[in-house]
């Protein structure tokens, strides 16, 4: 089995089985104790902050360990915004964060606050224009992923930084996905990161704050971790995830050169193997190991299982396997096609001959999708000379193979009408029509549901 979904969860790194071990039998001790084994305990826990701070680029009495780089975003934007409430109660995130910092968004206004979603361009990045527009005289604090977490884009922490800097309002970036490659550049005041990310075990996050920065930690008070962090430390995870994380950094740089000629390898030959695709995220600012794409005319969670029958764990976008049914947030503010979608994330040491195979065996998985989703045969009428195609009840990508079906009934300057009530078909269909040339006229209210409207131009 071929896994390639690193950027959910890294697989364990040697070194971080071997820490761990190791701290299980030395670490157990209560490091605030000052008998011999708590001494040992403490011993392990300070060696393990220095080399977690050293990689981070901060001291060592600026970060902390928390239970998760969930729980380290949360506590780490709860006590950002509290240190300076006096400064107003305006957030400002990018529309492509991880969902732990959108959750926390939404709380913050829940709770009477504000919030600034900054678009990105189809690329998936942001520009550092763009937070200075959205930057207010009551701005409390400023979010931005290092490099997304779904396509792989990174962002312009530096120059967002320095913009945020000038203004005197302190940026959080969430690291999760980049820290395994190098420390974060720019003047950040807060950073965020999960071990599970670069191959040190599960339930281990990272939390640093600039000396300086306003920080006033919600919560009961707890005499642990600065009290940022409530709870006794799991100093075993913890050793482990610091060990880790100095290794892969020292394989970093030779390692990233070998991943990112083997995405390369996919981002040039999906399209000519599969044809009706779309390869999404930044062509050159991107991590090494990811890669994503998105095939019309595909259900994303059929094609995922297809895969997986055939040796090959992958991830996907798509809102097919969403519980939710509704298009990801990253590839909707992208503007991107999300039927379909499949990243590979390849995690450190991947294979060569696992990344060929992957190309021998996708071709066929995607054709036997495309062949089991041959779509009914739409339901069309003509009304006021537009072709109305009926597809409500339809998930995607059915609403779209039926357009694909029916566009050239139409003469070129026509138009067709496309009623569906699948949330994805309002992402999908103008994504479609970017692909294949055609003029998409945007949306109108109909009868149970919703028509897309699209010119044939070829």
């Amino acid at each position: 089995m071929s896994y390639f979904d690193a950027a959910s969860s890294a697989p364990l790194h040697p070194v971080a089985r071997q820490a761990l071990l190791a701290a299980l039998d030395e670490g157990w001790a209560d490091p605030a104790r000052l008998y011999r084994e708590g001494r040992r305990a403490r011993m392990l826990l300070d060696a393990a902050r220095e080399a977690a701070a050293e990689a981070v680029g901060c001291r060592p009495d600026e970060l902390v360990f928390t239970s998760s780089g969930t729980r380290a975003v949360h506590t780490g934007i709860a006590g950002a915004l509290a240190g300076r409430r006096r400064a107003g109660r305006h957030l400002i995130v990018s529309a492509v964060e991880h969902s732990s910092v959108l959750h926390a968004a939404e709380v913050h206004e829940r709770e009477g606050g504000t919030a600034t979603h900054v678009a990105v361009d189809r690329q998936g990045a942001v520009r550092a224009r763009g937070y200075a527009e959205a930057l207010r005289p009551d701005t409390a604090l400023a979010c931005l992923q290092s490099a997304n977490h779904e396509v792989g884009s990174v962002q312009p922490v530096a120059e967002v930084a320095s913009v945020c800097r000038e203004a005197g309002v302190p940026l959080l970036v969430d690291a999760a996905q980049s820290l395994a490659w190098g420390p974060v550049a720019g003047d950040w005041s807060l950073l965020t990161a999960s071990a599970h990310k670069w191959g040190g075990p599960s339930g281990v996050g990272l939390l640093a704050v600039r000396k300086g920065v306003r920080f006033a930690p919600q919560g009961p008070a707890d005499e642990r971790e600065s009290g940022r962090a409530a709870g006794f430390e799991n100093i075993p995870a913890v050793v482990a995830a610091a060990a880790s994380l100095r290794a892969v950094r020292t394989e970093a740089a030779q390692e990233a050169v070998r991943l990112r000629e083997l995405t390369e390898r996919i981002r040039t030959r999906v399209p000519e193997l599969l044809g009706d695709v779309e390869v999404v995220g930044d062509p050159e600012r991107r991590l090494p190991g990811i890669v994503t794409f998105s095939c019309l005319y595909v259900d994303g969670e059929t094609l995922l299982h297809e895969l997986d029958r055939a040796g090959f764990s992958v991830s996907s976008g798509s809102s097919c396997t969403s519980s939710t049914l509704t298009p990801s947030h990253v590839l909707k503010a992208m503007g991107v096609l999300s039927e379909g979608n499949v990243r590979v994330s390849l995690p450190l040491g991947a294979p060569e001959a696992d990344v060929d195979r992957f190309l021998q065996v996708l071709p066929g998985a995607v054709a036997a999708v495309r062949e089991k989703l041959g779509a009914p045969a739409p339901s069309t009428v003509v009304e006021d000379d537009a072709l109305v195609v009926d597809a409500v009840g339809k998930l995607c990508p059915i609403p779209v193979i039926e357009l694909a079906k029916v566009i050239g009934d139409v003469p070129v300057g026509g138009t067709v009408r496309v009623l569906a009530d699948d949330e994805a078909a309002r992402l999908d269909i103008p994504a479609w029509c970017a692909m294949r040339g055609q003029e998409y006229l945007g949306e109108e209210p109909a009868d149970r549901a919703t028509a897309y409207v699209v010119r044939r131009q070829v």
